[in-house]
Formats: structure tokens, sequence, C-alpha cells
């Protein structure tokens, strides 16, 4: 089974040719499988799906792989500060440092049980974290290819404004799909608020299937977000507040919906979350039936 197409490498120029032209008189073009739209459903979009096939990766502290509710992790890797002042990525065990980003894994988990989970920590102490580590780690991520890319962490920094949107951007067209929290406070900040990226707050219900669309952007979708049960470094739970909780539980729905629709493109997975939540009138002429 061959890659799909915007998972295979940039075709050369071709002489004569406009940059990003093609030649379709003269080649035949490759058949696009298309997804349908119409009656889109909460059942529609994920009933019945496990989220088996679909590669998510956590973008954070680390994430515990032995914690049962994580339950294991495929591949773990971590920035690390090279002596030229670079930063690379090297394999390292599946720990966490500070339990942040184990919580974060194991609500996706709880949502989408069958996906493979991976790890990328950029919070070099647990805690804290570098701009140069930010960058290499979700830049490790997007060349990876994952399906959908978990970010419960914001920036304050300008200086790094560019070069995230930057890489959302080519997140977006190398279809991964990056679901990135808001920050917990109302502070400029970043990749949250650029719109190629699914932008996630809180809400203070407690079902974890129900989330809503918000009408007035940017941050576009609210989960739950407060007082949540989370996996925590030890084995154990805590219940903790924040939109760093909200985007798992987004991101595990995504999960669900690639599981059942993997030619989704970003947009239109994005438009599957908006006709989905729950305060969103349906095509039958009411809200969708979320339980509560």
């Amino acid at each position: 089974m061959t890659d799909p197409p915007w998972r295979r490498a940039t075709k050369s120029y071709t002489p004569g040719v406009p940059a990003w032209g093609a030649l379709t008189s003269e080649q035949e073009q490759e058949a696009f499988t298309s997804v349908l739209m119409q009656g889109v459903t909460p059942d529609w979009a994920w009933s019945g799906s496990t989220g088996a096939g679909v590669r998510v990766c956590v973008v954070d502290s680390g994430v515990q792989g032995d914690h049962p509710l994580v339950g294991g992790v495929d591949q773990a890797v971590t920035a690390v500060e090279n002596d030229d002042g670079t930063v690379g990525i090297e394999e390292c065990a599946p720990t966490d440092l500070a339990g942040h980003g184990t919580a974060c894994a194991g609500v996706i988990r709880s949502l989408a049980p069958e996906v493979s989970l991976s790890s990328v920590r950029v919070l070099t102490d647990g805690r804290n974290g570098s701009g140069p580590a930010l960058i290499a780690g979700l830049a490790w991520a997007v060349e990876q290819g994952f399906d959908v890319i978990n970010l419960s962490l914001a920036t304050t920094r300008p200086a790094l404004s560019a070069q995230l949107h930057e890489l959302v951007d080519r997140a977006y067209f190398r279809r991964c799909a990056l679901v990135v929290s808001a920050h917990n406070r109302p502070v400029p900040s970043f990749p949250w608020s650029f719109s190629s990226v699914i932008s996630v707050a809180s809400h203070d219900e407690e079902h974890p299937m129900t989330y809503y669309y918000n009408p007035a952007p940017p941050v576009e979708f609210h989960a739950r977000g407060v007082r949540v049960p989370v996996a925590w470094p030890g084995g154990g739970t805590i219940r903790s507040t924040g939109n760093s909780f909200a985007a798992p539980h987004i991101s595990g729905l995504c999960a669900l919906v690639l599981g059942k629709h993997p030619w989704l493109t970003p947009f239109q997975l994005k438009t599957v979350l908006f006709l989905c939540a729950g305060n969103v009138v349906g095509q039958g002429g009411g809200e969708h039936d979320i339980i509560r």
C-alpha cells in the first residue's frame, strides 16, 4: 500500500511549468477518495470507532508509558540541547518528570483506547522548556506525519510567533490535526490563536464527550477542563483544571473520527467537529443528542 499523497516526498520542479504546477495534459490523474459530508452527526462521525490505526503524538513533559490509564507508549523522544546550542531529538524512556503529559495522554486513551500513542518531551525539567525545544519537538512530530498532535502548551514570546506559524501551517498541509489548548490566562499567546490549528478551551461540565463550538473565536471549541480526573505519575489519578486538559478531549474525538474516516482533510475534520458540537443545530432541526 503506497503512502497517501500528503505523506509523499515533494515532486521535483518541472521545467517550463510554474512552481507548484503540474503537467495534467500528460499525466494520468490519481483518483482521490472523497468523504461525503451529508447528514453528519456524532453517530456518523465516530460511532463504533476506537481510534485503531490512528497515530497520536503528545508534545509535552513526557508520558509515563507504564501508567495503567495510558496503556503504553509506542515511541518516546526528548528535545536535547547540543554543544553548539542547537536542539536535537533523541529517543528516551517513556517517563514524565512533571505529570502534565501523562494526564493528557490518559485523557486521549480514555476516549480512543486503540490509538497508537507517542510522546515528545519538550519541557526539559518537566515544567519549563525553551523556545528552541518547543520548535524542535513540534517540528519532529510534524515530520513524522502523526495524524493527531496534542499540544497543551502555549508561549507568550512574540519572537516565536513566526516560527510557530510556519510550523502549524506545515502540519496543516501534511494533514496533521494539531489540537492546541488556549492559554489559561487572557494574554497574547501562541500557537492556539492561529487559524490552522484546532484551538480548545475549557467548559465546566462533566461528561467527556460533551463539547461545544465557540461562536466568538479565536478559541474554537470548549471541552471538559474543570476538575478533570487525570492520570498522574506513580499510577494514580488527581483532579486538575485547565485548558490543557480540554485539548486532549478534542484530540481523542479527532482520533475517533479519523479512525472511522481516515481520508478527512484537516478542514473537513474541523467541519465535522463543528457539525457534531452540542450547541450546533443539525439537519434534523434540533441540537444533537449528546449525553450530559
